[in-house]
């Protein structure tokens, strides 16, 4: 007869995920995933088949999560300008606060560029911002907020990779009159 898996899979993602967002991929070990999920090998193995399947997973779970809340962000604050301010003012505080978590979109693409499947997670994350962005940016310029000479998707893959650079320049700690001149420039790309 089978064992009944004792431990809650979603629960084990999540606590994954963190851990290999606090630590990044390469010095996440197999010991510290097992200690972290309080599970022994064998059931790690079945649930998660190995430590890069189980990275897979927590990008996707990240990716998810982060664009639901991107999407919501967008959709849940009048104006164009407004709802692109206020999500990246959100990712400025988040790295002043603790400039160690970082994005795990940015540590995959910097630490896992070598290895296939998470170079695809990256790709699609990253091209889920711009999808979100883009969405946006339509239907403002659709209302008159930004110039019809704009174009929107252009305008997205520009705050997409913006969004990454502030990331990567909360981690290094730069400050916040930094990073918010370069908010300040960011938002008259929509001028």
């Amino acid at each position: 007869m089978a064992r009944i898996r004792e431990f809650d899979i979603d629960r084990a993602l999540d606590r994954a995920m963190d851990l290999f967002w606090r630590k990044g991929y390469a010095e996440t070990s197999l010991q510290d995933l097992l200690k972290e999920l309080s599970i022994g090998s064998g059931s790690f193995y079945a649930a998660f088949g190995s430590k890069e399947q189980l990275y897979i997973r927590a990008l996707d779970r990240y990716t998810s999560l982060q664009g639901h809340d991107l999407e919501t962000a967008l959709d849940g604050t009048p104006g164009i300008r407004s709802a692109v301010h206020g999500v990246l003012s959100a990712l400025i505080e988040a790295d002043l606060t603790d400039p160690t978590r970082g994005c795990l979109v940015v540590s995959a693409a910097t630490q896992c560029g070598g290895r296939p499947e998470a170079a695809d997670r990256v790709s699609t994350a990253i091209r889920q911002v711009e999808s979100f962005l883009t969405g946006a940016l339509e239907r403002a310029r659709a209302r008159g907020e930004i110039s019809p000479e704009k174009d929107p998707r252009e305008l997205a893959r520009f705050l997409t990779t913006f969004i990454q650079g502030i990331r990567v320049v909360g981690g290094a700690r730069m400050g916040r009159e930094f990073l918010e001149d370069a908010l300040s420039t960011a938002m008259r790309a929509l001028d």
